[in-house]
């Protein structure tokens, strides 16, 4: 795995306003905010893509997930939010550590900002399904 700007985090080289850390997760502040809070939330674990992540520390990740973005929320004021977790340069993804995104999604307008294009499932629906299911066990 590459040198990422998270790894001299975790390492301590790089100072974080860290909001929660447990022996395989570690959530700061981004210094790049969307919003007022916006967080991320990394596994100490080196991966770059989310496919790459042990079963460990990606349950781990699952379970620090809600609690800090209830954090966000309570400290916030926020309503909504967004989780947003990139994987590979064509999906945007810039630092090739795993790492979520918790975006609140404020009154002034600020937040994650989100164009949608949707096309169609398609007849082969079924057999696409049944392969991701496949490949999956």
């Amino acid at each position: 795995m590459a040198e990422t700007i998270f790894a001299k985090i975790l390492r301590g080289e790089i100072p974080a306003h860290k909001v929660y850390e447990d022996d395989r997760v570690l959530a700061f502040l981004d210094v790049n905010p969307l919003s007022r809070g916006h967080t991320l939330v990394i596994p100490k674990e080196p991966a770059e893509t989310l496919d790459q992540l042990s079963d460990e520390s990606s349950a781990a990740i699952g379970r620090a997930l809600p609690r800090i973005a209830r954090a966000v929320l309570k400290v916030t004021g926020a309503k909504a939010y967004n989780v947003l977790q990139n994987n590979g340069p064509g999906a945007h993804q810039a630092v090739f550590h795993v790492h979520f995104h918790i975006i609140p999604k404020l009154d002034d307008g600020s937040g994650l900002g989100i164009g949608w294009k949707p096309i169609k499932l398609g007849d082969d629906g079924a057999t696409l399904a049944a392969a991701i299911a496949a490949a999956a066990k």
